[in-house]
């Protein structure tokens, strides 16, 4: 299927009984609602369907697919490829669509397809109760779980994805339909890691953990000088900690805040980010290594009980929103001494302050599920490598995105070939798609997009293409 490009006079315009927003070029709040997280995607919409509820979202899709016209779909517009927006065509916005039911005694939430991750947290949390979501609080629900979703807890309960329980889908024809383990389950199947291929999920029902609000968790600093040492050792402690540990390893350069010491405010130093999902008291004796032992005693010690949603806010300033970005994510089966050595090498050369490379420890319960049980692929992975480039003047485009690919070169020996497309900057390109499955799931995922969405009117997003 051809996906035209309408010129700026196009004029679209959405069936009368659509109630949500609208913004076309040249509308007051157009630029705001048309702009992601990632400010290399500049692309302008024909229109943005801001929508209410699922009744706009069968409108906006029912426009671009009688139009033929480029479809996107956002959330929280993180995607670091640009999937929340479009040149042209028609974007489906979802921030309209806010709301989180818990039912404590079930331990089930259902979130509607606007949700951020720290909206999400805030509801559950009243409750004590959690599921892995995003490591910062602005990341949209849907399409981190729909892309798989590591975060914090994952270790302990699993990707996002493997915590979806059931999804109201609006498919490209425009029917409604639940996706669950008793109802459409192959759908369900696909949803978990398979991206937006198959239509717009405008509810997730999430199973829900208990935790909180008070977890044992934080950071600490080192000065680089050490850092191999370090990250040594801290491998040889996380391999053994219990899957409750949610740890990563992290070259950076220090903001200049107070908490940092005034040596190392601007220049690469090592961080570890590490939470306890449990009891805080067990926590404080499972993470004191991380306070003395691993490295000595750090510059900084930010390792307490806290609530867990201070936790989840961590990583949000090294998050800014409309920076420039170029992301990869690697998988490791193994982090050995000279990966380790290679990790730390390359990450101190980053230059913009918001730039750094981390390391996430993984296994546990993400690589106890079935490789073949959902979509989502690379589960016995042990380590995921993340080097985030972010800048914000354009004359320093090609030295940061020449860092990442110079230290993706480097560190490709000890990567096993397969991506997490969460995380690609090049997440549109058919050989990157592919390695982010087994070829096996890819295959039945394109069986999938023949039935769900033959005409791939689902397009802007890791694409799985039909087969015909």
């Amino acid at each position: 299927m051809e996906h035209p490009t309408p010129s700026e006079t196009l004029t679209l315009e959405l069936a009368p009984s659509f109630h949500g927003q609208q913004f076309t070029p040249g509308d007051d709040g157009y630029d705001a609602a048309r702009a992601v997280y990632n400010g290399m995607i500049d692309k302008r919409p024909a229109l943005i369907a801001r929508c209410s509820g699922t009744a706009d979202v069968i409108d906006a899709i029912a426009l671009a697919r009688e139009g033929g016209l480029p479809l996107a779909v956002r959330c929280g517009g993180h995607s670091v490829a640009g999937n929340g927006a479009t040149e042209g065509g028609i974007l489906i916005d979802l921030s309209g669509m806010k709301g989180v039911h818990v039912d404590p005694d079930a331990r089930v939430a259902r979130a509607n397809g606007g949700v951020l991750w720290g909206e999400f947290d805030r509801e559950t949390q009243l409750f004590g109760l959690a599921t892995p979501g995003g490591r910062v609080t602005t990341t949209g629900v849907g399409g981190f779980t729909l892309g798989g979703g590591y975060g914090w807890l994952s270790t302990k309960w699993g990707l996002a994805c493997d915590n979806l329980l059931s999804a109201q889908v609006v498919t490209a024809d425009g029917r409604v339909v639940t996706a669950s383990a008793d109802e459409n389950a192959d759908l369900l199947w696909g949803l978990r890691g398979g991206g937006g291929n198959f239509g717009v999920v405008t509810s997730f029902e999430f199973r829900l953990h208990e935790l909180g609000p008070i977890v044992m968790a934080g950071l600490v600093v080192h000065p680089l000088d050490d850092a191999v040492a370090i990250g040594r050792a801290w491998r040889d402690w996380i391999e053994t900690a219990p899957d409750a540990v949610g740890s990563a390893f992290i070259v950076f350069r220090a903001p200049p805040e107070p908490f940092i010491p005034p040596e190392l405010q601007g220049v690469p130093a090592v961080m570890i980010l590490a939470m306890y999902a449990g009891d805080a008291d067990e926590g404080e004796e499972v993470l004191r290594p991380l306070r003395g032992q691993i490295g000595g005693p750090p510059a900084v010690d930010g390792i307490d009980r806290m609530p867990y949603t201070a936790f989840q806010t961590l990583v949000d300033p090294f998050a800014p929103q409309g920076w420039l970005n170029f992301h990869r994510g690697a998988h490791l089966a193994a982090l050995s001494d000279d990966a380790i050595a290679t990790f730390v090498d390359h990450g101190r050369r980053a230059t913009s302050p918001m730039s750094y490379s981390i390391l996430f420890r993984h296994g546990g319960a993400i690589s106890a599920v079935d490789e073949e049980a959902t979509a989502f692929g690379h589960r016995d992975a042990a380590y995921m490598w993340h080097p985030i480039a972010a800048w914000t003047d354009p004359a320093d485009t090609e030295r940061e995105i020449g860092w990442v690919r110079e230290a993706s070169a480097a560190m490709a020996p000890f990567t096993t070939g397969g991506v997490y497309l969460n995380f690609e900057f090049d997440a549109a390109r058919a050989d990157h798609v592919r390695s982010g499955f087994s070829p096996e799931s890819y295959a039945r995922l394109v069986k999938l997009k023949d039935r769900w969405d033959p005409e791939n009117l689902f397009h802007i997003n890791p694409n799985i293409p039909p087969s015909r």
